[in-house]
């Protein structure tokens, strides 16, 4: 199969090229090589190669930085998937949008299903939800895969971030009333690669398994990496005064996956252990040296979204 990956440069589209690369063709776009809200861009970028399925994994996703520039936001996670979308049914081929965990309030207080009623608080759920829409609409052939508090060996994420600050101060800062699903993007890639060679097509909510807060996925990420002595302070989220209201709990269930016999991606907690282990090396940041991206420098806070999905 011949697949198409937007936003390959980012932490998700590395992975997904580490999991596709052996058994498909791929046409890895990074933003510099497409421009998804150019619409006549990415419609002669699929005429050209015409693959077969389409994994649109290109997004804003500064949670915060949206609510002050609403129009890229808009522009990117909105109208840039509508592009994708109708070239995608234009070419006849399959399509997976990644959507996140922000389209839903946080106020059920369980883990969501895909059929549960989304209601955004905030500019990026709002967009995000606005390309399941588009998506839903305008290609046939469609998985909506949303997911949770991304991490993985390319960017900046929390795990990196609560990595650095650790060896840099003595005492971090941890939200301790937001809960949600920590998912390894290789995991992540894994289930859609499974996903996109069936016609098993909707909504799928794909995160590791289970659910903790903030304060908890910090304390665990400490104690894989070897640094449980690091002091945390548990804050809530008022005390911070962000410009984003982010959603209290925004756990996701696979119901959606189990109900159509695909395996259930392995506890959060073991995605984590392997990830630290393997990947960063029991938790050095060696990889940052070596030209990816690390954490940024305009946060010394480990309690903001990094990269919500």
């Amino acid at each position: 199969m011949k697949i198409g990956i937007t936003g390959a440069g980012g932490q998700l589209g590395q992975d997904l090229i580490r999991m596709l690369e052996s058994r498909h063709e791929l046409v890895a776009w990074k933003h510099q090589d497409l421009n998804i809200t150019d619409e006549k861009a990415v419609e002669q970028a699929f005429a050209l190669h015409r693959p077969d399925a389409v994994i649109h994994a290109a997004a804003f996703t500064g949670v915060d930085a949206a609510e002050k520039n609403l129009d890229a936001a808009y522009m990117v996670n909105a109208f840039g998937t509508r592009h994708v979308a109708w070239a995608a049914h234009t070419i006849g081929a399959k399509m997976v949008y990644v959507s996140t965990d922000y389209v839903f309030d946080g106020r059920k207080g369980e883990p969501y299903t895909e059929g549960d009623r989304t209601a955004p608080l905030g500019i990026y759920g709002n967009s995000k939800l606005l390309g399941e829409k588009f998506t839903e609409f305008l290609c046939d052939r469609h998985f909506i895969v949303r997911t949770s508090w991304l991490y993985g060996l390319s960017g900046s994420n929390f795990v990196t971030k609560v990595l650095q600050l650790a060896k840099e101060q003595g005492s971090l800062r941890m939200v301790s009333d937001q809960y949600g699903s920590p998912t390894y993007t290789l995991d992540l890639a894994a289930q859609i690669a499974e996903l996109i060679e069936t016609e098993e097509y909707g909504v799928y909510h794909v995160s590791n398994r289970g659910f903790c807060s903030r304060l908890r996925f910090a304390e665990a990420i400490l104690e894989i990496a070897g640094l449980a002595g690091v002091r945390l302070e548990a804050v809530e989220s008022a005390e911070l005064s962000l410009p984003a209201e982010r959603p209290v709990h925004s756990g996701l269930s696979d119901l959606a996956l189990r109900r159509r016999g695909f395996g259930r991606m392995r506890h959060w907690k073991s995605a984590l252990e392997a990830f630290i282990r393997e990947d960063l090396k029991c938790g050095g940041l060696e990889h940052n040296e070596d030209g990816e991206e690390g954490p940024k420098d305009d946060s010394k806070r480990a309690d903001q979204d990094a990269d919500p999905a």
